[in-house]
């Protein structure tokens, strides 16, 4: 079981890295509350994304994703919803006054729940997610490797694992980035607009994205 070569190890890990690497609204919203927060934000934020892509895998190991590629209305349910929610974030870092995305006091700690619940909500609602799992992961199984959902489950779960080898340095940096930010608030609310800029275009491009 799970018998596989080197070459499909490299093919696999190479891809999850530069996935991992890509930007994008997990990267953004990890990076915007490590900033915004310092480290414990940030990785209340990534633990977020985690359990987020965590369903993702697990929907596409049981064929629910499938209904977001098939079904043109659940995919337009879940897209809309996702990009109001993008840009509902964004408008609120554009409607700050510089101290929304690095904080005025040093990092907050009463929030780590609700930005872990946050993180949550910015992977599952992109249905983009869905289908990349669903269209990435099967060319990972490998007849006689073991079941079809169990290598599913496998290969999603390390491209987690891998996040876990990337982001946690990203979050570290950007934490002492926001030291500094901290005794410059001008440069706060030009990176709050910034933040708030980039929320709203994802929500965008996720709003008139098709499958």
């Amino acid at each position: 079981m799970f018998d596989y070569t080197l070459i499909h190890w490299l093919t696999f890990l190479t891809a999850a890295v530069l996935l991992n690497l890509s930007p994008g609204p997990d990267i953004a919203f990890i990076l915007g509350q490590t900033a915004k927060g310092g480290s414990k934000a940030g990785f209340a934020a990534m633990f977020g994304i985690w359990t987020g892509a965590g369903a993702h895998v697990v929907l596409a190991a049981v064929g629910l994703s499938a209904i977001l590629a098939t079904s043109a209305l659940a995919f337009s349910i879940v897209k809309w919803v996702g990009a109001g929610y993008l840009i509902w974030l964004g408008i609120s870092a554009l409607r700050s006054k510089g101290g929304g995305l690095v904080g005025e006091a040093g990092p907050r700690k009463s929030s780590n729940g609700k930005i872990f619940r946050q993180g949550v909500l910015v992977c599952v609602l992109n249905p983009k997610v869905a289908i990349f799992f669903l269209a990435f992961l099967p060319q990972f199984i490998v007849d006689g490797a073991g079941p079809a959902w169990a290598q599913l489950v496998l290969h999603g779960s390390l491209i987690i694992v891998v996040a876990a080898f990337i982001e946690p340095p990203l979050v570290m940096l950007g934490a002492k980035l926001a030291e500094t930010l901290r005794n410059n608030k001008k440069l706060g609310l030009w990176l709050d607009r910034g933040l708030g800029a980039l929320f709203v275009s994802l929500g965008l491009r996720l709003a008139f994205s098709e499958k």
